[in-house]
This record gives C-alpha cells, structure tokens and sequence, in this order.
C-alpha cells in the first residue's frame, strides 16, 4: 500500500491507498493500523482500498481536538476519502473500524454502495458492557505506572476471566499497556470505549445497500450477539460466523477475507457502485 500523509485540523494522519476498481475504505480496531487491515481484506486486483490510521494510531499524530469520538474518526475518514477520490464507496471496518463504518452507512448514505462490518464491538448504544475491559484498562493506566498497571489488570477479576474465556482478547487488552505511547493513547482507550456509533436501531433499520457482518464466537469484546443483532436489524444483511481468533488465528483471517471476497465480488453489490 502506498503511504500519504492527509491532514486534519492539526493532526497528520498517515492514508494508504493503492490498487485500481472497486473504490474500498476499510477501517481498523482500536489499537490497530494498516496491517491490521491487510490480514483482514483480501488483496484482489480489481479494487481500489483506502485505509486511514485514526488519530493516535500507527504513524498517525494525536492532535489536540478532545474528546476522541468515533464521530470525529468518521469524519476524517469521510475527509479523506474525498481528498482521494472515493465519491461513493464500500465501507468496512474491524470493531472500531465497523463502528465508524455504520456511522457513515448511517451519515452519509448517498455516499456509502455496501457496507462491511468485521467482529462489530457496538449495536446501538454508547459504552457497551463489553467493552468494560477496556475502560478499566484505560483508568488503570491514567491512575498508575504503567508496569503497576498492567500488574493490576492481569490480577483482577476482569483480567483473569478474559485471560480464561477468550484468550485473544487478553492479549489484545495486554499490548495497550505495552504501547510505546500508553499514556497518551489511554485518552484514546477510554474515550472510544465510552461512545458509540450514534445509530439507532431505527436508522439501522432503514440502511439500504448490500451488507455483511462477520462474527465469531469465544470473544468478550466482540460478542457474537452484537454481529447477530447488526444482521438482524440491518435490511437484507448477510451474516458470516468464521473460526474464532482464540482458537485458530490463521484460519479465521482466512474464512473473513474469503466471506469478504465473495461479498465484493456479489454481482448485488456492484450494481450499487458506479462503473
């Protein structure tokens, strides 16, 4: 993927964009980056995918605009997405990533052709239970050095049922604390965690474009219920259940480009994107 730098306000955001067909904006998780994208979407020859690093993520600056919101995400993300030419484009993301990805669905549908949302961590409410862990990682952070931090995570009783039921998860919730960054990332951490994607049920409801949801099972910070729920309500919407990160990684990276592969390749879909 090609890098380029796209500033918003006065933060410098690293954009990747690379390939020709399709127009694709797909978006990572919280703590992610491009390459966290890359193990998720297929590297087909006839799209066109942009992904950007939200702020404090990757080689993506922080700025000064507070607080973290994943509206403010979406925006930059809209904003690049016309600096770069997408006019009108699929949108996908990866938990946050999807997040961002229905806000847009929902904000700027004349904008939005299909819709992709991979291990979706919110339906429609702010400050989900699930992701809990990740408040409580964020506190912890912010009131303690960032070793004795990591120590209390690991021995509470949140630390120690993720550390049982969904092993992945815990190794996720444990590179917050080792970030280079964690300090100043944490704003970031407990922000995202407290917000939502501003859909109601009801606007999900009245989405009108090709959709997929991929979901798994044995993951505490991304339900099966809530990639259920998205399908559920969302019209038309097609739901894809692959192998759980927690219990063979290589497969379930598989199985998620392969259901999006065939998504984008749906004659459905591309009746809904200009030639």
């Amino acid at each position: 993927m090609g890098k380029k730098s796209f500033k918003c306000g006065d933060a410098e955001l690293a954009v990747y964009v690379d390939g020709e067909g399709l127009p694709v904006v797909f978006q990572h998780g919280l703590g992610g980056d491009e390459a966290q994208v890359a193990q998720n979407v297929p590297a087909l020859g006839d799209i066109r995918r942009l992904t950007l690093e939200c702020r404090g993520h990757g080689a993506s600056a922080l700025g000064s605009k507070r607080p973290f919101s994943i509206h403010m995400f979406a925006e930059d993300v809209l904003a690049a997405a016309t600096e770069y030419g997408f006019d009108r484009f699929i949108i996908g993301g990866i938990s946050m990533g999807a997040a961002i990805a229905l806000h847009l669905a929902h904000r700027h549908a004349h904008r939005i052709a299909g819709l992709v949302l991979v291990r979706p961590a919110w339906t429609f409410e702010a400050s989900p239970d699930n992701l809990a862990p990740i408040r409580a990682v964020a506190a912890l952070i912010r009131s303690h050095p960032v070793d004795e931090a990591k120590r209390r995570f690991v021995s509470s009783e949140t630390g120690q049922r993720i550390a049982s039921e969904a092993p992945d998860n815990f190794s996720s919730l444990l590179g917050y604390f080792d970030r280079p960054e964690a300090v100043a990332f944490a704003s970031v951490l407990a922000d995202i965690a407290a917000d939502g994607p501003d859909v109601t049920q009801a606007a999900a409801a009245a989405l009108a474009m090709p959709t997929l949801v991929i979901g798994n099972r044995h993951d505490a910070i991304h339900p099966l219920a809530c990639a259920q729920t998205l399908a559920n309500v969302i019209p038309g919407a097609s739901l894809v259940k692959v192998a759980a990160k927690a219990i063979d990684k290589d497969r379930h990276f598989a199985e998620v480009r392969d259901a999006i592969a065939h998504f984008l390749a749906s004659q459905t879909l591309r009746s809904f994107v200009p030639s």
